[in-house]
């Protein structure tokens, strides 16, 4: 895994373990990555970082930093 996106995987992950979804309705992270409101932010902004390591533009410049 590039270190270029570590740093929104560990936001994403952090904010899914603090969703309801996870503490009150007790599912597993994949399911409430789908379903959590509260961090469909995270999830795209995590998307366009991996998104952007295939690119290859971005590949020679780089991800925009986090």
């Amino acid at each position: 895994m590039s270190k270029s996106c570590s740093g929104l995987l560990k936001d994403l992950v952090h904010c899914l373990r603090e969703s309801e979804c996870f503490q009150v309705e007790k599912k597993d992270i994949k399911t409430c990555a789908k379903e959590a409101e509260e961090c469909a932010g995270l999830r795209a902004a995590y998307a366009a970082c991996k998104r952007g390591q295939l690119d290859p533009r971005t590949r020679i410049r780089g991800n925009k930093g986090y």
